[in-house]
């Protein structure tokens, strides 16, 4: 029988606050009850969707062993109290893990398997420092298949200042505290706060709590108290814990629906999913990944940088966000890129941030419809890239 695509649209998104890895936030906190909290915000928010009409829910997490194991997607919609009709699964694409549960299960919306999916991701860097139990096949190196850079993100970093010679040290920390400074700004205007849902924390040492608010976030950061930092993945090098993400804990998760659906169930459509794209660049120099994703998606699309109004870049290390600047021809300060700041300030649990990107972009289309289309984009651990391209549900006309 003959199937027609229909339109998928981002009906919601929530996430944890995000915490410090190691004696943080969620030191004693498991990673699967932080995705329970998130599904169920989910479905306390949009009181319109009956429970079993969810079809599917897809986790994803970097290390998919202890409580970020056993098929997360599906023991998570147990623990939250879904029916036990509701599948789920795991996703694992290093730190687009989120971003591929979202198109994947989206693609399956616009294919008609599934009326309505949660997508979403989670990272206990904590519990489950990166790496942690991988064997990395020897062949890798003995055939020389990668440079042994390849396998600490740190190292990529580093490399990736050696093919853009431009971007300098300097230019990394500047970028590095304009993120910090925008993370603040955004907080004091409410802004970060509207889609965080409250995480009851327990501490050995202070007994219970309450998270509320993100850890990571360093305001008052300046370019001289960036300048001493210690470069650990080089001597004399460019990449310092200033100008990079942190090592990070939290869950992420949004509600995806078909147009149709969502109207018939009273969901908000906040934003049209109109294409995706992935693409591999040799893993030495992983940060440039999303540049040939993007790429790729512009030509299917036949659209460029300048039919692009908002930008949300996960922020792994500023090196590799000022790559995909300086590729497009875009300033340092474009104010179309994470005008509310990025993970060099608010934190990048791996699998989880790609869902962040998407509910501040969805956010931000809602002030903006000036704005058509947005971004969502990502470099990835082994040499790879992940753009998603986003329509403005509320455009009124401009960009």
């Amino acid at each position: 029988m003959p199937r027609t695509a229909r339109d998928v649209v981002f009906v919601d998104g929530v996430r944890t606050p995000f915490g410090k890895s190691g004696k943080g936030l969620y030191a004693q906190t498991r990673a699967d009850d932080m995705v329970v909290r998130v599904i169920r915000e989910l479905l306390r928010r949009n009181p319109g969707l009956p429970p079993e009409r969810v079809d599917e829910v897809a986790i994803a997490a970097t290390t998919q062993i202890g409580d970020q194991g056993l098929t997360i997607g599906r023991s998570a919609a147990i623990l939250a109290g879904l029916p036990q009709s509701v599948p789920g699964y795991a996703v694992d694409r290093m730190c687009a893990g989120a971003l591929t549960a979202v198109t994947t299960s989206g693609a399956g919306i616009s294919f008609g398997a599934y009326d309505v999916v949660i997508a979403g991701g989670v990272e206990h860097m904590g519990r489950h420092p990166m790496g942690e139990g991988v064997d990395p096949n020897p062949r890798f190196l003995s055939e020389k298949l990668v440079d042994p850079s390849a396998l600490v993100m740190g190292n990529t970093a580093e490399n990736l200042h050696d093919r853009y010679p431009t971007i300098t040290k300097e230019r990394a920390d500047a970028y590095a505290v304009r993120s910090q400074e925008k993370v603040a700004k955004a907080y004091a205007d409410g802004k970060i706060q509207q889609d965080l849902v409250e995480m009851v924390v327990r501490s050995l040492e202070k007994g219970w709590g309450l998270a509320t608010e993100d850890e990571p976030p360093r305001p008052g950061t300046t370019m001289e108290s960036l300048a001493g930092l210690k470069t650990p993945f080089r001597a004399h090098g460019n990449v310092t814990p200033g100008n990079a993400a942190g090592l990070n804990d939290g869950a992420t998760g949004a509600l995806l629906a078909a147009e149709d659906v969502a109207a018939e169930l009273g969901l908000d459509a906040r934003m049209r999913l109109v294409d995706f794209s992935f693409a591999g660049v040799d893993p030495a120099v992983m940060g440039v990944g999303p540049v040939p994703a993007t790429e790729k998606l512009f030509a299917r699309q036949g659209i460029s940088i300048d039919d692009i109004g908002i930008i949300e870049i996960n922020e792994a290390f500023a090196v590799q966000v000022l790559a995909f600047l300086e590729h497009f021809g875009l300033s340092d300060d474009d104010a179309r890129v994470n005008p509310w700041g990025g993970a060099i300030a608010v934190g990048h649990p791996l699998a989880s941030s790609g869902v962040r990107l998407m509910m501040q972009l969805a956010r931000q289309f809602a002030e903006r419809p000036d704005v058509r289309y947005g971004l969502t984009t990502m470099c990835v651990g082994l040499g790879m890239g992940g753009t998603i391209l986003w329509e403005n549900t509320n455009y009124e006309g401009g960009k």
